[in-house]
């Protein structure tokens, strides 16, 4: 039987954090990974423009023939997942869901702290998001754009790293959360360092682990799932030139990064047009 595997996107490298939980939680499963870098970032497009993105990229790897689709970045998760449910029958997983029933689930005092990007915070996603599941939490969003790109510098463990998350995270800590959602899937490699910043009494809620586990229990119960004994083969393509993305990914699996391959959508996609219809 020949098993098909999951397709994960996003704007560029920050969703490999989800292919590695992904992985971790299913190293059976094949995947399909590709990163928009051509047209990278999605947060400062609006978003019609993020939707159409989104519908060529899920025709895309549609194409390749996937089980499940992974949108593995926040603002496509924020803006395009409606529309994308609605139009393509495989089961569609965004991250703000699983983060946010996490997040409401894990919350003693009914204050969460949302960190992310200006666009995810602006979108109000992750409270809207935690307030459908219990009404009464108390969401505080904050924007940490500075953390992208010392994620991708791998600038982690280092006084800039200690000194930024001092200063962005000193008013969710002055809230009192006890709960911090990790709202940006470049976040989890600056995990510890905001750990260290929030202190233990706080929770942290990494959305990459949480999706995984969503992807884990839809694939389990509707019987995709490959057998335990298999292991999983892992494809990389990207939209622009793939030397920066192989550089940053690599820093983000720890080395684990396979062959990277860049397509032209728009191309692909009219080759394929009039050949298949979803």
């Amino acid at each position: 039987m020949a098993w098909k595997a999951i397709g994960i996107f996003d704007s560029g490298v920050g969703g490999l954090t989800v292919l590695k939980e992904v992985v971790r939680a299913l190293p059976q499963e094949d995947t399909i990974y590709l990163g928009d870098t051509a047209r990278v970032p999605y947060g400062t497009k609006s978003p019609e423009t993020v939707v159409r993105y989104s519908r060529q990229i899920a025709r895309y790897l549609l194409n390749r023939d996937i089980k499940l689709l992974v949108v593995a970045c926040n603002t496509a998760s924020a803006v395009a997942l409606s529309a994308l449910q609605q139009e393509f029958s495989i089961p569609i997983v965004g991250v703000i869901e699983p983060g946010a029933r996490a997040a409401a689930a894990a919350t003693k005092t009914g204050k969460v702290g949302v960190i992310g990007t200006a666009a995810t915070v602006a979108s109000s996603a992750y409270t809207k998001a935690i307030k459908r599941i219990n009404p009464e939490i108390e969401v505080v969003n904050r924007a940490c754009p500075l953390f992208v790109p010392l994620a991708e510098e791998g600038w982690v463990d280092n006084e800039v790293a200690r000194l930024t998350a001092g200063i962005y995270l000193e008013d969710l800590k002055k809230h009192g959360v006890d709960t911090l959602v990790l709202g940006c899937t470049h976040y989890p490699i600056l995990k510890e360092v905001i750990a260290e910043v929030m202190g233990p009494q706080v929770t942290l809620v990494d959305s990459a682990e949480q999706t995984a586990l969503t992807v884990a229990g839809i694939l389990a119960e509707q019987g995709l799932l490959r057998p335990r004994g298999e292991r999983g083969n892992h494809h990389y393509y990207v939209t622009d030139i793939p030397a920066g993305f192989i550089r940053v990914g690599n820093r983000f699996l720890g080395g684990d990064l396979g062959d990277v391959y860049q397509v032209n959508l728009e191309q692909e996609l009219q080759e394929d047009e009039g050949e298949e219809t979803y």
